[in-house]
């Protein structure tokens, strides 16, 4: 399965206002800290998409639990 970059932009997004910065460091949550780096990647590369398994397994969790969310919106 392959998670493009508009999928990864939205999944930080829902992240970030499901999960927002904390504390008076205003640190990203795990779930953003984890899809940041495969998001900056694709952007690196000029990619527009990934493997899931080329992702971290916290990634791939929060990417996971994204779908899930917004596949019940959708219900």
């Amino acid at each position: 399965m392959f998670v493009t970059i508009q999928e990864l932009e939205s999944a930080i997004n829902f992240w970030r206002q499901n999960a927002p910065p904390a504390g008076d460091e205003h640190a990203l949550s795990a779930e953003v800290s984890a899809l940041a780096k495969p998001y900056a990647i694709l952007i690196m590369q000029g990619a527009q998409r990934m493997p899931l398994d080329l992702m971290g397994p916290l990634a791939q969790l929060a990417i996971q639990q994204y779908q899930t969310a917004i596949s019940q919106v959708g219900s």
